[in-house]
Protein backbone atom coordinates (compact mmCIF):
# COMPACT_ATOMS: atom_id res chain seq x y z
CA UNK A 1 0.00 0.00 0.00
CA UNK A 2 2.72 2.50 0.96
CA UNK A 3 4.67 2.06 -2.29
CA UNK A 4 1.53 2.37 -4.40
CA UNK A 5 0.46 5.55 -2.62
CA UNK A 6 3.91 7.05 -3.03
CA UNK A 7 3.86 6.21 -6.73
CA UNK A 8 0.41 7.80 -7.05
CA UNK A 9 1.40 11.13 -5.46
CA UNK A 10 0.34 13.93 -7.80
CA UNK A 11 -0.63 16.92 -5.64
CA UNK A 12 1.18 18.91 -2.97
CA UNK A 13 0.21 22.14 -1.29
CA UNK A 14 3.51 23.36 0.17
CA UNK A 15 7.15 23.38 -0.82
CA UNK A 16 10.18 24.57 1.15
CA UNK A 17 13.05 25.56 -1.15
CA UNK A 18 16.18 27.61 -0.48
CA UNK A 19 14.77 29.15 2.68
CA UNK A 20 11.50 30.24 1.08
CA UNK A 21 8.06 28.73 1.71
CA UNK A 22 5.96 28.24 -1.44
CA UNK A 23 2.20 27.72 -1.09
CA UNK A 24 -0.17 26.53 -3.77
CA UNK A 25 -2.89 29.19 -3.80
CA UNK A 26 -6.10 27.25 -3.17
CA UNK A 27 -8.18 30.31 -4.00
CA UNK A 28 -7.17 30.04 -7.66
CA UNK A 29 -7.94 26.32 -8.07
CA UNK A 30 -9.09 24.46 -10.08
CA UNK A 31 -8.46 26.74 -13.04
CA UNK A 32 -4.99 28.03 -12.16
CA UNK A 33 -2.11 26.41 -10.28
CA UNK A 34 -0.55 29.53 -8.80
CA UNK A 35 2.24 29.41 -6.23
CA UNK A 36 2.83 32.17 -3.66
CA UNK A 37 6.29 32.71 -2.17
CA UNK A 38 6.48 33.54 1.55
CA UNK A 39 9.88 34.89 2.56
CA UNK A 40 8.79 36.25 5.95
CA UNK A 41 6.39 35.59 8.78
CA UNK A 42 4.03 38.41 7.77
CA UNK A 43 3.50 36.71 4.41
CA UNK A 44 2.75 33.43 6.18
CA UNK A 45 0.18 35.05 8.48
CA UNK A 46 -1.45 36.77 5.52
CA UNK A 47 -1.54 33.55 3.47
CA UNK A 48 -3.33 31.66 6.24
CA UNK A 49 -5.69 34.51 7.03
CA UNK A 50 -6.63 35.00 3.38
CA UNK A 51 -7.11 31.23 2.90
CA UNK A 52 -4.33 30.64 0.44
CA UNK A 53 -4.05 27.41 2.44
CA UNK A 54 -6.80 25.64 4.34
CA UNK A 55 -6.92 22.56 6.53
CA UNK A 56 -5.67 22.01 10.06
CA UNK A 57 -2.72 19.68 9.27
CA UNK A 58 -1.23 21.84 6.53
CA UNK A 59 -1.66 25.03 8.55
CA UNK A 60 0.27 23.42 11.40
CA UNK A 61 3.13 22.71 9.00
CA UNK A 62 2.98 26.20 7.54
CA UNK A 63 3.24 27.90 10.95
CA UNK A 64 6.29 25.75 11.75
CA UNK A 65 8.01 27.08 8.65
CA UNK A 66 6.76 30.53 9.66
CA UNK A 67 8.80 30.27 12.87
CA UNK A 68 11.91 29.53 10.81
CA UNK A 69 11.31 32.60 8.64
CA UNK A 70 10.65 34.74 11.71
CA UNK A 71 13.78 33.51 13.48
CA UNK A 72 15.93 34.29 10.46
CA UNK A 73 14.64 37.88 10.38
CA UNK A 74 15.04 38.35 14.14
CA UNK A 75 18.59 37.00 14.08
CA UNK A 76 19.49 39.35 11.23
CA UNK A 77 18.13 42.29 13.25
CA UNK A 78 20.44 41.44 16.15
CA UNK A 79 19.84 41.85 19.87
CA UNK A 80 17.90 39.37 21.98
CA UNK A 81 16.31 37.63 19.02
CA UNK A 82 14.66 34.76 20.98
CA UNK A 83 12.79 37.33 23.10
CA UNK A 84 11.77 39.28 20.00
CA UNK A 85 10.55 36.04 18.42
CA UNK A 86 7.76 35.83 21.01
CA UNK A 87 5.74 38.38 19.05
CA UNK A 88 5.93 36.12 16.00
CA UNK A 89 4.86 33.06 18.00
CA UNK A 90 1.82 35.05 19.13
CA UNK A 91 0.96 36.20 15.61
CA UNK A 92 1.17 32.65 14.28
CA UNK A 93 -0.85 31.24 17.19
CA UNK A 94 -3.64 33.75 16.65
CA UNK A 95 -4.02 33.28 12.89
CA UNK A 96 -6.10 30.08 12.93
CA UNK A 97 -7.95 28.25 15.77
CA UNK A 98 -6.65 24.70 15.30
CA UNK A 99 -5.04 22.23 17.69
CA UNK A 100 -2.46 21.44 15.00
CA UNK A 101 -1.23 25.04 15.19
CA UNK A 102 -0.76 24.84 18.96
CA UNK A 103 0.96 21.47 18.61
CA UNK A 104 3.35 22.67 15.89
CA UNK A 105 4.26 25.86 17.76
CA UNK A 106 4.92 23.89 20.95
CA UNK A 107 7.33 21.67 19.03
CA UNK A 108 9.08 24.68 17.53
CA UNK A 109 9.28 26.42 20.92
CA UNK A 110 10.76 23.30 22.48
CA UNK A 111 13.36 23.10 19.72
CA UNK A 112 14.12 26.79 20.20
CA UNK A 113 14.81 26.22 23.90
CA UNK A 114 17.14 23.35 23.06
CA UNK A 115 18.85 25.37 20.32
CA UNK A 116 19.84 28.45 22.31
CA UNK A 117 23.41 27.19 22.69
CA UNK A 118 23.42 25.48 19.31
CA UNK A 119 26.15 26.60 16.91
CA UNK A 120 23.53 27.01 14.18
CA UNK A 121 20.16 27.59 15.87
CA UNK A 122 18.44 28.51 12.62
CA UNK A 123 19.46 25.20 11.05
CA UNK A 124 18.10 23.42 14.12
CA UNK A 125 14.73 25.18 13.79
CA UNK A 126 14.60 24.40 10.07
CA UNK A 127 15.28 20.74 10.80
CA UNK A 128 12.36 20.69 13.23
CA UNK A 129 9.98 22.24 10.69
CA UNK A 130 11.08 19.72 8.08
CA UNK A 131 10.52 16.92 10.61
CA UNK A 132 6.98 18.18 11.34
CA UNK A 133 6.29 18.20 7.60
CA UNK A 134 7.65 14.70 7.09
CA UNK A 135 5.86 13.31 10.15
CA UNK A 136 2.54 14.49 8.73
CA UNK A 137 3.32 12.80 5.42
CA UNK A 138 4.14 9.56 7.24
CA UNK A 139 0.97 9.88 9.33
CA UNK A 140 -1.07 10.19 6.14
CA UNK A 141 0.37 6.92 4.87
CA UNK A 142 -0.38 5.14 8.12
CA UNK A 143 -3.93 6.48 8.32
CA UNK A 144 -4.56 5.46 4.71
CA UNK A 145 -3.62 1.87 5.50
CA UNK A 146 -5.67 1.78 8.70
CA UNK A 147 -8.72 3.27 7.00
CA UNK A 148 -8.50 0.86 4.09
CA UNK A 149 -8.27 -2.06 6.51
CA UNK A 150 -11.37 -0.76 8.29
CA UNK A 151 -13.34 -0.51 5.04
CA UNK A 152 -12.23 -3.98 4.02
CA UNK A 153 -13.21 -5.42 7.39
CA UNK A 154 -16.73 -4.05 7.26
CA UNK A 155 -17.45 -4.24 3.54
CA UNK A 156 -14.61 -4.90 1.17
CA UNK A 157 -16.30 -4.91 -2.22
CA UNK A 158 -16.35 -1.90 -4.56
CA UNK A 159 -18.62 0.74 -3.11
CA UNK A 160 -19.77 4.35 -3.16
CA UNK A 161 -18.19 6.81 -0.73
CA UNK A 162 -19.32 10.34 0.11
CA UNK A 163 -16.96 13.07 1.36
CA UNK A 164 -17.32 16.69 2.44
CA UNK A 165 -14.89 19.60 2.59
CA UNK A 166 -11.29 19.05 1.55
CA UNK A 167 -9.17 16.65 3.55
CA UNK A 168 -6.76 15.75 0.79
CA UNK A 169 -3.20 16.52 -0.23
CA UNK A 170 -4.08 20.22 -0.36
CA UNK A 171 -5.00 20.19 3.33
CA UNK A 172 -2.01 18.17 4.59
CA UNK A 173 1.68 17.60 4.10
CA UNK A 174 1.11 14.36 2.24
CA UNK A 175 -1.69 12.38 0.59
CA UNK A 176 -4.55 13.60 2.69
CA UNK A 177 -6.45 12.30 5.68
CA UNK A 178 -9.96 11.43 4.44
CA UNK A 179 -8.81 11.49 0.81
CA UNK A 180 -5.75 9.44 1.73
CA UNK A 181 -8.06 6.65 2.87
CA UNK A 182 -10.23 7.04 -0.23
CA UNK A 183 -7.13 6.97 -2.46
CA UNK A 184 -5.88 3.83 -0.74
CA UNK A 185 -9.26 2.11 -1.03
CA UNK A 186 -9.39 3.05 -4.72
CA UNK A 187 -5.95 1.53 -5.32
CA UNK A 188 -7.21 -1.67 -3.64
CA UNK A 189 -10.23 -1.80 -5.96
CA UNK A 190 -12.76 -0.95 -3.24
CA UNK A 191 -14.11 2.34 -4.61
CA UNK A 192 -16.65 2.38 -7.39
CA UNK A 193 -17.54 6.07 -7.16
CA UNK A 194 -16.88 9.05 -4.88
CA UNK A 195 -19.68 11.54 -4.24
CA UNK A 196 -18.28 14.96 -3.39
CA UNK A 197 -20.36 17.63 -1.67
CA UNK A 198 -19.83 21.12 -3.10
CA UNK A 199 -19.16 22.32 0.49
CA UNK A 200 -20.67 25.78 0.74
CA UNK A 201 -19.84 28.58 1.07
CA UNK A 202 -16.23 28.37 -0.15
CA UNK A 203 -16.84 25.34 -2.38
CA UNK A 204 -13.78 23.37 -1.25
CA UNK A 205 -15.45 20.16 -2.35
CA UNK A 206 -16.21 21.41 -5.83
CA UNK A 207 -12.97 23.35 -6.41
CA UNK A 208 -10.44 21.24 -4.51
CA UNK A 209 -11.62 17.73 -3.64
CA UNK A 210 -13.24 16.94 -6.99
CA UNK A 211 -10.11 18.32 -8.70
CA UNK A 212 -7.79 16.12 -6.62
CA UNK A 213 -9.80 12.93 -7.11
CA UNK A 214 -10.32 13.51 -10.83
CA UNK A 215 -6.54 13.86 -11.23
CA UNK A 216 -6.26 10.40 -9.68
CA UNK A 217 -8.62 8.99 -12.32
CA UNK A 218 -11.47 8.18 -9.94
CA UNK A 219 -15.12 8.25 -10.91
CA UNK A 220 -16.34 11.44 -9.20
CA UNK A 221 -19.86 12.83 -8.90
CA UNK A 222 -20.35 16.34 -7.53
CA UNK A 223 -23.54 17.01 -5.59
CA UNK A 224 -25.12 20.00 -3.91
CA UNK A 225 -24.81 19.91 -0.12
CA UNK A 226 -28.59 19.80 0.10
CA UNK A 227 -28.66 16.62 -2.02
CA UNK A 228 -26.52 14.56 0.37
CA UNK A 229 -29.38 12.74 2.14
CA UNK A 230 -30.96 11.84 -1.20
CA UNK A 231 -27.59 10.64 -2.51
CA UNK A 232 -27.20 8.36 0.50
CA UNK A 233 -30.66 6.94 -0.06
CA UNK A 234 -30.57 6.62 -3.86
CA UNK A 235 -26.95 5.88 -4.72
CA UNK A 236 -25.99 3.13 -2.30
CA UNK A 237 -23.42 5.10 -0.31
CA UNK A 238 -21.75 2.84 2.27
CA UNK A 239 -19.31 5.27 3.93
CA UNK A 240 -19.09 8.97 4.66
CA UNK A 241 -15.40 9.81 5.14
CA UNK A 242 -14.33 13.26 6.36
CA UNK A 243 -11.41 15.03 8.01
CA UNK A 244 -11.39 17.12 11.18
CA UNK A 245 -10.12 20.47 12.38
CA UNK A 246 -10.39 19.58 16.06
CA UNK A 247 -11.37 16.51 18.08
CA UNK A 248 -12.29 16.89 21.75
CA UNK A 249 -11.45 14.58 24.64
CA UNK A 250 -14.78 12.73 24.38
CA UNK A 251 -14.54 12.19 20.61
CA UNK A 252 -16.74 15.05 19.37
CA UNK A 253 -15.43 16.35 16.05
CA UNK A 254 -15.27 19.93 14.73
CA UNK A 255 -15.08 19.94 10.96
CA UNK A 256 -16.23 21.90 7.89
CA UNK A 257 -19.70 23.34 8.29
CA UNK A 258 -22.24 20.79 7.09
CA UNK A 259 -20.47 17.74 8.52
CA UNK A 260 -22.86 17.43 11.47
CA UNK A 261 -25.95 17.12 9.29
CA UNK A 262 -24.17 14.49 7.18
CA UNK A 263 -23.59 12.40 10.30
CA UNK A 264 -27.25 12.65 11.26
CA UNK A 265 -28.32 11.60 7.76
CA UNK A 266 -25.74 8.79 7.69
CA UNK A 267 -27.07 7.27 10.90
CA UNK A 268 -30.65 7.42 9.56
CA UNK A 269 -29.65 5.65 6.34
CA UNK A 270 -27.35 3.06 7.94
CA UNK A 271 -24.25 4.60 6.31
CA UNK A 272 -21.03 4.26 8.28
CA UNK A 273 -19.26 7.50 9.27
CA UNK A 274 -15.45 7.73 9.43
CA UNK A 275 -13.33 10.67 10.61
CA UNK A 276 -9.66 10.64 9.59
CA UNK A 277 -7.25 13.01 11.33
CA UNK A 278 -3.78 12.98 12.92
CA UNK A 279 -3.56 12.74 16.69
CA UNK A 280 -2.29 16.34 16.77
CA UNK A 281 -5.92 17.29 16.00
CA UNK A 282 -7.09 15.90 19.34
CA UNK A 283 -7.36 18.59 22.02
CA UNK A 284 -7.45 16.94 25.44
CA UNK A 285 -8.05 20.32 27.07
CA UNK A 286 -11.54 20.44 25.53
CA UNK A 287 -13.89 18.07 27.34
CA UNK A 288 -16.55 18.02 24.63
CA UNK A 289 -17.82 19.79 21.54
CA UNK A 290 -19.61 22.42 23.61
CA UNK A 291 -16.17 23.79 24.51
CA UNK A 292 -15.16 24.39 20.88
CA UNK A 293 -15.20 28.03 19.82
CA UNK A 294 -16.78 28.17 16.37
CA UNK A 295 -15.30 30.85 14.14
CA UNK A 296 -17.74 32.95 12.15
CA UNK A 297 -16.55 33.96 8.70
CA UNK A 298 -17.15 37.03 6.58
CA UNK A 299 -20.77 37.56 5.55
CA UNK A 300 -19.61 38.23 2.01
CA UNK A 301 -18.87 34.53 1.58
CA UNK A 302 -22.63 33.94 1.52
CA UNK A 303 -23.78 37.16 -0.11
CA UNK A 304 -21.26 37.31 -2.95
CA UNK A 305 -19.93 35.08 -5.71
CA UNK A 306 -16.68 36.16 -7.34
CA UNK A 307 -16.99 39.57 -5.72
CA UNK A 308 -20.45 40.14 -7.18
CA UNK A 309 -23.29 40.49 -4.68
CA UNK A 310 -26.04 37.95 -5.36
CA UNK A 311 -28.03 38.16 -2.12
CA UNK A 312 -30.06 40.86 -0.45
CA UNK A 313 -28.43 42.80 2.35
CA UNK A 314 -29.66 40.86 5.39
CA UNK A 315 -28.09 39.52 8.56
CA UNK A 316 -25.80 36.55 7.87
CA UNK A 317 -24.80 33.62 10.07
CA UNK A 318 -21.72 32.00 8.55
CA UNK A 319 -19.97 29.56 10.92
CA UNK A 320 -16.81 27.95 9.55
CA UNK A 321 -17.28 24.67 11.44
CA UNK A 322 -19.86 22.60 13.21
CA UNK A 323 -19.47 19.86 15.83
CA UNK A 324 -20.44 16.25 15.19
CA UNK A 325 -21.19 14.40 18.46
CA UNK A 326 -19.14 11.27 19.10
CA UNK A 327 -22.24 9.06 19.25
CA UNK A 328 -22.81 9.71 15.52
CA UNK A 329 -19.29 8.58 14.58
CA UNK A 330 -18.48 4.97 13.74
CA UNK A 331 -14.69 5.37 13.70
CA UNK A 332 -11.91 7.89 14.20
CA UNK A 333 -8.74 6.94 12.34
CA UNK A 334 -5.42 8.43 13.47
CA UNK A 335 -1.79 7.48 12.90
CA UNK A 336 -1.81 6.00 16.42
CA UNK A 337 -4.68 3.64 15.69
CA UNK A 338 -8.40 3.36 15.09
CA UNK A 339 -11.15 4.08 17.62
CA UNK A 340 -14.53 2.57 16.83
CA UNK A 341 -17.52 4.15 18.60
CA UNK A 342 -15.32 6.83 20.25
CA UNK A 343 -15.74 7.99 23.82
CA UNK A 344 -13.66 9.67 26.52
CA UNK A 345 -11.94 6.49 27.73
CA UNK A 346 -10.99 5.36 24.23
CA UNK A 347 -9.61 8.77 23.28
CA UNK A 348 -7.52 8.90 26.47
CA UNK A 349 -6.17 5.42 25.82
CA UNK A 350 -5.21 6.36 22.27
CA UNK A 351 -3.42 9.52 23.34
CA UNK A 352 -1.30 7.57 25.83
CA UNK A 353 0.27 5.62 22.96
CA UNK A 354 3.65 6.77 21.75
CA UNK A 355 3.29 4.81 18.53
CA UNK A 356 0.87 2.64 16.60
CA UNK A 357 0.03 -0.62 18.36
Amino acid sequence: MRDRLLAAEKVKAIDWRDGVLYLLDQRALPFEERWIACAGVAAVVDAIGSKVVRGAPVIGIVVAYGVVLAARARMAAGGDWPAALEADFTALADVWPATSVVWALERMRDRLERSREHAEPLASLEAEALAIHESDREANLTMAQLGVDLIRRHQGNAQAILTHGNAGALATGGFGTALGVIRGAYLDGMVERVYVNETRPLLQGMRLTAWELARDGMAVTLGADSAAAHIMKAKGVTWVIVGADRITANGDVASSIGTYQLAVCAMHHGVRFMVVAPSSTIDMDLACGDDVVIEECDARELLEIGGQQVGVDVEVFNPAFDVTPADLIDAIVTEKGVIERPDTAKIAQLMCRKRLH
